[in-house]
């Protein structure tokens, strides 16, 4: 405006400026804005800022609270504007990774907890993810927990599902497949090493703290919440989880528009590229060992299932799979239950383990144990019988143990110790044999307190 012949009057009083401040400026000569020079309020207390910042874990409000206590005259505002432009407390922006990935090299699996509505209830779960890296495909389930076993039978299904397994699987450093050991030194279990061999893929876990290397698989996670979780109820968990089993068909066939393609076509690419599985898969199991109860029940994760009645008191071998439980006695004794995902405590009787209506358990034979003690000791009949119905140990087992105590030990002390626990209403066995053992080591291991003399 000067250099156009405005007068400085004229410039003042349109731009709403001093004719002094408009004089400074046309000496100047310069279109530059000069920096104000001020000192931050924050700037004295820079020392005390990053002791108290270490004291406090990085709070800045309990910094800002330290300060004020101090004498400190800053606003809250202030002092975090201060950080931000000294990098106090600031973490450096890093840029986030670009991992490209072949068809068939590698899937991510991960766990996620969510709460899914099962029958009118609440509960908490664990959704187990896969996506194949390259195509994007995804597959996840649904379960309320989520050990080793529900691992190895998720990744079954969904290596099912893609139709081949690929050459890793990425994993985060979990407990389920991790002996020892992160990232690139990580070991994982024997267990969980042998079923990666089955399929043809080893596992690998990302490095601690790199949470993009798994970002294939934390994606969908949000998206599982937000869309399938949200507003739908399920009948039972396998209604969840077949419902799961069509939404992800139906998203895989979906165009994405951050890989601008559509899963399904992309997969029809990998697939080619995918081991092929094997051509028998062994069923998914794991081994128990329960005594049967003393009301014709073997108890498997707050869950109880019948057996025969016959079966009382007898070691059995429990074989839980996806979808039955099979318990054992022998070869040609075998009973199969449905399993029970829930776990909440349920009581499953199958209808021949029933006695019939009106006449209650049948009671049978007294225990083989039992027949022995009184053959051997009859004195103990009365003892036996209380045993049987105050005794805190499994029938068969207490009975096991007596009959041991008998063949064992000699008849006085053992008849000495049973009167006096008798007497005192004791039934604990282990009790019981310390009793017999301290009145053998009175009457049958004498030592001499003084020197014998021949003379």
């Amino acid at each position: 405006m000067h250099r156009q012949g405005v007068s400085k009057h004229e410039i003042a009083r349109v731009l709403k400026l001093s004719r002094q401040s408009v004089r400074k400026v046309l000496r100047s000569n310069s279109s530059t804005v000069p920096p104000v020079p001020r000192q931050e309020k924050a700037e004295p207390y820079r020392q005390q800022i990053l002791d108290l910042l270490n004291q406090c874990k990085g709070n800045l409000v309990r910094v800002h609270e330290e300060l004020i206590a101090d004498g400190a005259v800053l606003s809250y505002a202030a002092l975090t504007a201060f950080c931000r432009r000294q990098g106090i407390g600031q973490k450096p922006i890093v840029a986030a990774g670009r991992y490209p990935f072949d068809p068939g090299v590698e899937m991510q699996h991960d766990t996620s907890p969510h709460t899914v509505g099962i029958g009118g209830h609440k509960h908490k779960a664990q959704t187990a993810s896969a996506v194949l890296c390259y195509s994007r495909l995804l597959f996840f389930q649904i379960s309320p927990t989520f050990q080793r076993f529900d691992c190895k039978l998720f990744l079954t299904e969904a290596l099912r599902y893609f139709g081949g397994a690929t050459q890793r699987v990425m994993i985060d450093n979990t407990h389920v497949v991790v002996l020892r050991g992160t990232g690139s030194e990580m070991i994982p279990v024997p267990e969980m090493e042998a079923f990666g061999e089955r399929f043809g893929f080893r596992f690998v876990a990302h490095e601690k703290g790199d949470a993009n290397r798994s970002a294939r698989v934390e994606r969908p996670f949000h998206f599982i919440e937000n869309n399938f979780l949200a507003g739908r109820t399920f009948a039972t968990w396998d209604d969840l989880n077949q419902q799961a089993r069509q939404w992800c068909d139906r998203v895989n066939a979906t165009y994405k528009k951050h890989i601008r393609a559509v899963p399904r076509e992309l997969f029809a690419v990998e697939r080619l590229h995918l081991r092929p599985l094997p051509a028998w898969i062994p069923e998914v199991y794991r081994l128990h060992s329960r005594t049967v109860d003393i009301e014709g029940y073997v108890a498997l994760h707050s869950n109880r299932y019948s057996v025969p009645v016959s079966w009382i008191g007898r070691r059995v071998e429990v074989r839980e799979t996806q979808n039955k439980v099979v318990i054992e006695l022998d070869a040609r004794h075998i009973v199969t239950h449905g399993r029970a995902v829930t776990v909440q405590p349920r009581r499953i009787t199958l209808a021949e383990h029933k006695p019939p209506r009106g006449e209650g358990v049948r009671r049978g034979d007294p225990h083989p144990e039992e027949q022995a003690i009184v053959a051997l000791a009859p004195e103990l009949a009365e003892y036996v019988t209380a045993l049987k119905q105050k005794g805190r140990k499994v029938v068969a087992l207490a009975l096991r143990q007596l009959l041991r105590l008998v063949k064992e030990y000699p008849r006085p002390p053992l008849l000495a110790a049973v009167e006096q626990a008798a007497r005192y209403g004791l039934y604990d066995l282990d009790r019981l044999e310390r009793m017999i053992l301290h009145r053998v080591a009175r009457d049958y291991f004498l030592l001499e307190t003084e020197p014998h003399n021949d003379d």
